[in-house]
C-alpha cells in the first residue's frame, strides 16, 4: 500500500456515466463529450460555442454600469485638451491593463500618461500623495486600471482637489464604494452577465466602448493579463484568452517579441508559456523595483530599446528567483521552529523583500498545504506588510474581512490577498484565523486536492485523443487541464535524474506501451513493488523526440490501495535497498537474527496491531507459522528477506515403487550395513545418500526395520501401515510444500497464495462474528 499525496476528487461516476447523447452532433470523441457535460454543457449550441469560441459572443460593453459616463468624460477631456493619468498596478494584469488603456486613449486623441505606484514605498492601489501630485502636475482626470475599488478615502481627496476619477477594477468589492465619477466593475454591474473579467479585461471593454469597435490589436495584452491573474478561463475570459494567444503568436509589439525571445518561445504559444514564462518576467519588475519599465517595454516601438529592456527584465527575474529561494528557506525554518505550529501559517521578519512575499506564501502552501501569510516588518513605522495565499475551503478575503479592524490596509480575493497591519496585531490575527480554520477545515482539507475528470485505460490513449483534448484549451482556472485516473501494473520502473528524485514508469496493455514521468516522485520507487497494480492520476501530454511524437503520462499522484509484496528472497544485500524502521515489525522465526527491534514469531503474534512494513528475515519451520502471522498482523507492505540456499524441494519424496524396491532388497539380503552399502546403493540407483537415509527413517518409524548400530534388518511380521503415516514422512512432505510456496514459487504465485490466506482469515471473522 502506498498512500496518495493528494485528496482525489472525482467529478465523474463510472457506474453512472454522464449523458453525452445530447452532444451526438458534435464531431469529437466520447472522452471530450464527457468532459464537456461535466462543464455543464448540455446542448450542441453551448458545446460549439465552447469548442469554437467567437468574438461575436462577447457581451455588450453598454451593459457595464458607468461606462457611458466614463467614455463621455474622456471625450470631454479630449475636446478640452485635458491631461489624463492612467493609474495602474505593478503586476502583469496591472501592467497590461495600463498598456491597453494608454494605447486606447492615445488612439482616441487624448493627452495621457501613466503612473504605477511603487510597491515598496506606496503599496497597492490609490494613495493620497500620488493623487495630490497628479493634481499638482495638471492632470484633470484619473483612470484607475486593475485597482481602485477600495480607494474610498483617496477618491474623496481627489474630489476635494477637483480631480475626476474613473475606476476600472475587478477585485472584490468591499463594504463601501468610492464616490468616483464612474465605477466600471463587472460585480457592480447588475446587467453585465459575466462577473470574472481580469483587470485587463475590464480595461479592454472600456477601450472597446471608447473606440466604438472591437480593438483586436490589444488581444495579445488581454491574454497575458487574463491568464497571469488566474481568473476563471470561462465565458468571456475563454474567448479573450483563446484569441489573445493567437494574437500573441503573431504580435508586432517590439517589446513582446524581445521578451518572448528571452523566454525561448517561438511558433505556437500556449497558456503555459504565458503563465510560466512571460507573466513571471513582467511580474518580476514590480516585485523588485518600479514597474514602469514593464509598461515601457510593452509600449516601445524601438527594437533596440525593446531588446535592452527585455534583457534587463530577464536579469531581474533571475534575481527574483534567488531572493524567493532565500526567503522561502528562512520562512520554513521560522515556521518549523515554532512550537505552536497551527492550521494557518503566519511568518514575519524584518528585511524581507515585500515584492516576492506572495510567491513565498504559495511555496509554503505547496510544502505544508495550509493558508499562509508572509509579512515583512518595517521597524520605523512598526507596520507589517505582505501577502496571503490560501487553500480550497478557506476564503482568505472573507475570513480576513471578519477582522478588518486589525488591518491598516487590506484587499484581494478568496485565494490571494495583500495587507498591511501593525506588528502588535500579528499574533491576534493568527489566533483569529486559526479559530476560523478549525471551524471551516477538516483534516482532509490539509491535503492538496486533485480534481479527476475521467478514467482511462492505457490502450485508450493515443495521439488522436490528445489532439481532441486540445480542443478544450486554453486551460486554466475554471477550465483546468483534464486529469485522468488509470490503473495498471508497470512493466518497468526506475529512478531518473541526477539525484534520482524523479520516477519513470512503463506500462503495457493490449499491445500499447506508455511511458509515465513523475517529477518529484523518485522517493516512491522504494514503496512500489513489482507487479503491483498502481493507481495514478495523470495529465496527458505529447512527448516529441527526434521528430517522433507519442503520448505520455505526466504523473500528478500515485497510490497503491492494496497490500504489496516486496520480494528479496535469496538477495544477500537486500538491506541496501530498504531498511526496517522501529515502526515496522521485523520477525526471525529461527531466532538467529540479533537486533533491538527483531522479534520472535511468538512476540510478533502477540502484537495484534497494524504496521506499515512486515519483514520476515528467515524461513519458518512450518507453513502454519507464517499463516498465523499473516492473519494476525495488519500490514501494508510485506518484505521477504530470507535466504533460499537450503531445503529439500529438489529432493522429491521417494515414490511408493522406490520404497517397495528398497524394502524387498532388504528382505532378500537379510541385513544392510548402512556405512558400507549405502554409498554403493546411491551410486547404483543414482540416489542421494540423504534419500536412502530418509527411506530407512520411514521404515524404522513404522517398525518395518530394526537393527543394532550400523546394521539394518527387517522385522518379522510387521503391521501393515501406509508410508504416509510416518511422522518423518509427513514432516518432509510439509517441508517440501513450505519450500515450494515460500521459496520456489513465482512472485505472482506467492502473492496469490498470501492473498488467499488473508482473505481466508477475513471470511472466518465474518462467520464467527455472525
Amino acid at each position: 500500500m502506498l498512500e496518495s499525496q493528494s485528496k482525489w476528487l472525482f467529478t465523474y461516476n463510472q457506474e453512472n456515466k454522464p449523458n453525452t447523447e445530447v452532444l451526438a452532433a458534435i464531431d469529437t470523441g466520447p472522452v471530450v463529450k464527457e468532459l464537456l457535460v461535466q462543464q455543464g454543457i448540455d446542448s450542441v449550441e453551448k458545446a460549439r460555442q465552447f469548442l469554437q469560441p467567437s468574438l461575436d459572443h462577447l457581451l455588450a460593453t453598454s451593459d457595464l454600469a458607468g461606462v457611458d459616463t466614463a467614455v463621455e468624460r474622456v471625450k470631454q477631456a479630449v475636446e478640452a485638451g485635458e491631461s489624463i493619468l492612467v493609474y495602474g498596478d505593478y503586476d502583469a494584469d496591472g501592467v497590461t491593463s495600463t498598456t491597453v488603456m494608454i494605447e486606447a486613449l492615445r488612439e482616441a486623441g487624448a493627452m495621457c500618461d501613466y503612473y504605477i505606484p511603487n510597491r515598496f514605498t506606496e503599496g497597492y492601489g490609490p494613495n493620497e500623495t500620488a493623487f495630490r501630485e497628479a493634481h499638482r502636475q495638471g492632470f484633470q482626470l484619473i483612470i484607475t486600471v486593475d485597482n481602485g475599488i477600495a480607494g474610498v478615502e483617496e477618491v474623496a481627496v481627489a474630489n476635494e482637489l477637483g480631480l475626476d476619477v474613473i475606476i476600472t477594477d475587478h477585485h472584490e468589492v468591499q463594504e463601501q464604494l468610492p464616490e468616483a465619477l464612474a465605477v466600471i466593475h463587472p460585480k457592480c454591474s447588475e446587467d453585465y452577465a459575466f462577473k470574472e473579467l481580469a483587470g485587463v479585461g475590464v480595461a479592454f471593454k472600456f477601450a472597446q466602448h471608447l473606440l466604438g469597435y472591437l480593438p483586436k490589436q490589444y488581444l495579445d495584452l488581454v491574454a497575458v493579463g487574463t491568464i497571469a491573474d488566474l481568473v476563471p478561463l470561462q465565458d468571456e475570459n475563454r474567448i479573450l484568452a483563446y484569441y489573445g494567444l493567437q494574437s500573441l503568436a503573431q504580435t508586432s509589439r517590439k517589446g513582446m517579441q524581445a521578451l518572448m525571445r528571452k523566454c525561448k518561445i517561438s511558433d505556437q504559444i500556449t497558456e503555459e508559456d504565458v503563465g510560466f514564462r512571460i507573466a513571471p518576467r513582467l511580474n518580476a519588475v514590480g516585485r523588485l523595483q518600479d514597474a514602469n519599465m514593464a509598461v515601457d517595454l510593452l509600449l516601445t516601438e524601438d527594437e533596440e530599446e525593446a531588446e535592452e529592456l527585455a534583457g534587463y527584465i530577464q536579469e531581474l527575474n533571475t534575481e527574483r528567483q534567488r531572493i524567493v529561494s532565500a526567503i522561502t528557506e528562512e520562512a520554513m525554518a521560522i515556521y518549523e521552529e515554532n512550537e505552536q505550529q497551527g492550521d494557518v501559517i503566519i511568518v514575519a521578519k524584518q528585511g524581507w523583500n515585500q515584492g516576492v512575499l506572495g510567491i513565498v506564501a504559495s511555496k509554503l502552501i505547496q510544502t505544508y498545504h495550509r493558508p499562509a501569510i508572509v509579512l515583512t516588518i518595517d521597524p520605523e513605522t512598526n507596520q507589517a506588510k505582505g501577502s496571503a495565499r490560501s487553500i480550497a475551503g478557506f476564503d482568505m478575503f472573507q475570513n480576513c474581512m471578519q477582522h478588518r479592524d486589525l488591518f491598516t490596509h487590506f484587499g484581494g480575493h478568496a485565494q490571494a490577498a495583500g495587507m498591511t497591519l501593525p506588528v502588535e496585531n500579528i499574533n491576534k490575527l493568527q489566533q483569529e484565523l486559526m479559530t476560523l480554520a478549525k471551524i471551516q477545515l477538516a483534516e482532509d482539507d490539509f491535503k492538496p486536492q486533485l480534481t479527476v475528470t475521467g478514467h482511462l485505460t492505457i490502450s485508450q490513449i493515443d495521439l488522436d485523443l490528445l489532439m481532441e483534448l486540445q480542443q478544450l484549451a486554453p486551460f486554466g482556472m475554471g477550465n483546468p487541464k483534464p486529469l485522468f485516473h488509470l490503473e495498471a501494473a508497470p512493466t518497468e520502473m526506475r529512478q531518473i535524474g541526477e539525484t534520482k528524485n524523479h520516477l519513470k514508469i512503463k506500462f503495457a496493455e493490449a499491445g500499447v506501451q506508455m511511458d509515465a514521468i513523475g517529477f518529484g516522485f523518485g522517493s516512491s520507487f522504494l514503496h512500489l513493488a513489482k507487479d503491483s497494480v498502481i493507481e495514478v492520476i495523470a495529465e496527458l501530454q505529447i512527448n516529441e523526440w527526434n521528430g517522433i511524437r507519442k503520448p505520455q503520462l505526466m504523473l500528478k499522484d500515485i497510490a497503491v490501495f492494496d497490500w504489496q509484496l516486496f520480494d528479496y528472497r535469496g538477495v544477500k544485500n537486500w538491506h541496501k535497498n530498504i531498511k526496517p524502521t522501529a515502526q515496522d515489525i521485523t520477525v526471525s522465526f529461527q531466532g538467529q537474527h540479533d537486533g533491538e527491534h527483531v522479534l520472535s514469531k511468538e512476540q510478533a503474534a502477540q502484537l495484534n496491531r497494524s504496521t506499515d512494513g512486515l519483514f520476515l528475515l528467515d524461513m519458518p519451520n512450518q507453513l502454519d507459522d507464517v499463516i498465523h502471522l499473516l492473519q494476525t498482523l495488519n500490514f501494508k507492505r510485506l518484505f521477504l528477506c530470507y535466504p533460499t540456499n537450503q531445503g529439500h524441494y529438489f529432493e522429491a519424496l521417494p515414490t511408493r515403487e522406490e520404497f517397495k524396491w528398497l524394502y524387498q532388497s532388504l528382505l532378500k539380503k537379510g541385513s544392510f550395513n548402512y556405512k558400507i552399502e549405502a554409498p554403493k546403493l546411491a551410486q547404483f540407483k543414482g540416489w542421494k545418500l540423504d534419500k536412502i537415509k530418509f527411506m530407512f527413517q520411514v521404515f524404522h518409524e513404522l517398525n518395518f526395520v530394526g537393527g543394532n548400530g550400523q546394521n539394518i534388518v527387517p522385522l518379522q511380521s510387521p503391521s501393515k501401515k501406509d508410508l504416509t503415516e510416518a511422522n518423518v514422512y509427513k514432516e518432509r512432505k510439509k517441508q517440501i510444500q513450505l519450500e515450494e510456496i515460500l521459496v520456489y514459487s513465482s512472485y505472482k504465485q506467492l502473492k496469490s497464495w498470501i492473498t488467499k490466506q488473508l482473505n481466508s482469515e477475513q471470511e472466518e471473522e465474518v462467520v464467527y462474528g455472525l
